[in-house]
């Protein structure tokens, strides 16, 4: 569908070019009267350099966009595209009030002092024009990313030439890393001056979780940590062979040495009447809740068969 309607734009652009070129050269419109206080030859003319101008430019879009979005990576797609869209409405721009001027010189000088203007007048915007440049070219997140910017926290659906959208996680409405359903529009230049988290960036999807669990002092430690590690195995132990591979791989890009585990591991705090236990794993940011929860209630079904070895702090306080 895109590409005969490129071709048809393109086809129409080189017609209406030959037919204002014709009418500008040519006295054979010299019988028409005045339009709009001008000669027609100039008014028909223009305009029909003006609408070749357009739907040369937009064909050749089109045509390239369309030849962008059969690349694999989807996000460089998106990216691209959004480049050419710039590059493509700035040259339009000109070129259509190039052909209306008729001067290039007087054009590009007015333009450079409207645009000293428009740079005091519309300093937010252009903060946000410049900050997508940036989010292009260094990629701190990009299309289907979970990202915190400043206080919204979501998954990227939309980076523009002024704003990122984000698919709301957690909100007011809901809490545990779950979609709100809400949609948040996140001006581009709050990237310049907030933090931005990216909840799986850095070259590898995968992140860090844990799961905690308070038990007693009289709790067979060792026997609860056996526990906790043999089902996170159970229940993530292949999805964490993959991704430590790919953690790994993105360590190794960066001057930052780490030590990383094969397996899950339990880590050990002392609380006031308790001890908390709380196994590290590699999941799916998008997987983290979902994972959390299942991981809880297997080690909790388990603690239970073995009342002996695991006791639970109990409160006396009333």
């Amino acid at each position: 569908m895109r590409r005969p309607l490129a071709l048809g734009a393109v086809a129409l652009g080189l017609v209406a070019g030959a037919a204002g070129g014709l009418a500008t050269t040519t006295d054979i419109l010299g019988g028409w009267p005045d339009l709009f206080g001008y000669a027609a030859t100039l008014v028909v003319g223009r305009a029909l350099l003006v609408v070749a101008v357009v739907s040369i430019l937009y064909g050749s879009y089109l045509l390239v966009v369309g030849v962008v979005m059969r690349m694999t990576n989807k996000r460089r797609a998106y990216n691209t595209r959004n480049v050419l869209r710039l590059a493509f409405g700035f040259i339009g721009t000109i070129a259509t009030l190039a052909v209306v001027t008729e001067n290039w010189l007087g054009l590009l000088f007015s333009l450079g002092i409207v645009g000293f203007a428009i740079t005091f007048a519309l300093q937010q915007p252009l903060l946000s024009l410049i900050a997508w440049v940036y989010i292009t070219i260094k990629q701190p997140y990009g299309i289907g990313d979970r990202v915190r910017i400043d206080d919204a926290k979501g998954d990227v659906i939309g980076v523009d030439f002024l704003v990122t959208t984000l698919w709301e996680i957690n909100g007011d409405l809901v809490t545990t890393n779950q979609p709100s359903g809400r949609v948040v529009t996140v001006p581009n230049s709050v990237v310049l001056s907030s933090n931005v988290v990216n909840f799986g960036g850095g070259g590898s999807p995968y992140v860090w979780n844990e799961v905690g669990v308070q038990v007693a002092y009289e709790t067979d430690l060792d026997f609860a940590k056996a526990v906790m590690i043999e089902e996170t195995t159970a229940l993530v132990g292949e999805e964490m062979a993959a991704g430590i591979a790919a953690y790994r791989e993105a360590l190794a890009d960066t001057p930052v040495e780490l030590e990383v585990h094969d397996r899950p591991t339990v880590n050990v705090s002392q609380g006031e009447s308790w001890v908390e236990l709380r196994v590290r794993y590699l999941t799916h940011p998008r997987r983290g809740q979902r994972v959390k929860n299942r991981l809880y209630e297997r080690i909790l079904a388990r603690f239970n068969e073995d009342p002996d070895r695991v006791a639970f702090p109990v409160s006396r306080s009333r």
